[in-house]
């Protein structure tokens, strides 16, 4: 795909996963002062549109990217950054005031969790199973339709079944699943990753989830409860 299109959809993404809401041409050129013309957005969104990376919702609205938008942002065109310097000495604090390496992990889920506004799972090596952050999740615009909030309970009643398959997989960097890939249902996306004591560490959020930020946490994560 044409360089500039990966471009214009990088940023219509990172817009859409820090807003929620449909992104539009002019809101693109004067929100992010693009070089370019509004008619001259539309245009390469149509382009984007018809490649199956973006999708029109209604005749009127701005565009959505769809799960094959999403998988080569995170493939592509997502720009990876460490945890910034305030984020990491909380992260550090909050583990820190914990007692046993459960406590620690339970207590980094929880912190996480509200930052990213998602849910956290997790499989402990105890085998034991943990979750939390469902109220951040379902407080996502996508929940607001409350049959897949219905929908999504019955994943949680298998989570246990689900968390043992998935724990049966080694990884070893944060690995991101979107859409049908994503074993937690296809609207939603994850970001899984296995800490050194044998720990399945996962954000379970919808598909419209800061994929980059997900990764900076579990990597901090990772390091700091070795």
């Amino acid at each position: 795909m044409d360089e500039r299109l990966k471009k214009l959809l990088a940023v219509a993404i990172e817009d859409v996963i820090h807003t929620g809401n449909p992104v539009g041409s002019q809101h693109l050129v004067e929100e992010y002062g693009l070089d370019m013309s509004p008619a001259t957005v539309r245009n390469w969104f149509a382009e984007l549109e018809e490649l199956g990376f973006l999708a029109q919702t209604h005749t009127s609205s701005g565009r959505m990217p769809t799960e094959k938008g999403y998988r080569l942002y995170a493939d592509e065109l997502m720009q990876k950054r460490p945890l910034g310097k305030r984020e990491m000495q909380e992260l550090e604090k909050t583990i820190a005031e914990a007692e046993s390496q459960d406590q620690r992990t339970k207590a980094a889920a929880k912190f996480v969790a509200e930052g990213m506004g998602n849910a956290v799972v997790l499989g402990l090596h105890t085998a034991d199973t943990y979750y939390t952050g469902l109220s951040q999740l379902f407080a996502q615009p996508e929940f607001n339709d409350w049959r897949r909030v219905v929908n999504f309970g019955g994943v949680l009643d298998q989570l246990d079944d689900m968390l043992q398959a998935i724990r049966l997989k080694n990884f070893v960097e944060p690995t991101i699943m979107i859409g049908r890939e994503c074993p937690f249902g296809s609207i939603c996306g994850s970001v899984m990753l296995t800490l050194d004591d044998g720990t399945f560490f996962g954000f379970l959020g919808p598909m419209r989830m800061d994929y980059a930020k997900a990764c900076s946490y579990l990597l901090a994560i990772k390091q700091r409860l070795k």
